[in-house]
């Protein structure tokens, strides 16, 4: 018996929608990423883009436990000497609550070309509102 290796061509892509309205960050993201992988689905391969695409609304209202909040920090660099930057998770949620979720699921999907093309399927809004209602999303439960 040959193990099944899905094509291409052959893959048909669902819609859901997350509401993250005072979900947990950390399972969130961690249901996200599975989604967005294909890991849910029977047809998965480990080498194709087996996943659907993910729209989260809301990402303003989720949730951090503990003191995350004010410990956790995000860094970036600008290109400069000395040119790193910290930002804490309570400033980047107020700043751009899409970020701090798109970061998140970004850290658990793969590190290659596959994990860079997943991560394009993710739709995240920081409002109630989304432009995808003629894909006709269902909700994705968790």
């Amino acid at each position: 018996m040959k193990t099944y290796q899905a094509r291409k061509g052959e893959i048909e892509r669902p819609w859901f929608v997350v509401d993250l309205d005072g979900k947990v960050l950390g399972r969130a993201a961690s249901k996200i990423a599975m989604a967005l992988r294909g890991k849910d689905r029977p047809i998965f391969t480990p080498h194709v883009d087996t996943g659907a695409f993910v729209v989260c609304i809301n990402a303003a209202k989720v949730k951090l436990t503990g003191n995350k909040l004010d410990k956790k920090s995000y860094y970036h660099y600008t290109g400069y000497p000395g040119g790193i930057k910290e930002e804490t998770a309570g400033e980047l949620l107020a700043k751009k609550p899409e970020e701090i979720i798109r970061r998140a699921v970004r850290g658990m999907l793969p590190r290659n070309r596959l994990g860079r093309q997943l991560l394009n399927k993710l739709k995240v809004y920081a409002g109630p509102e989304h432009p995808h209602q003629a894909q006709q999303p269902k909700p994705l439960d968790f």
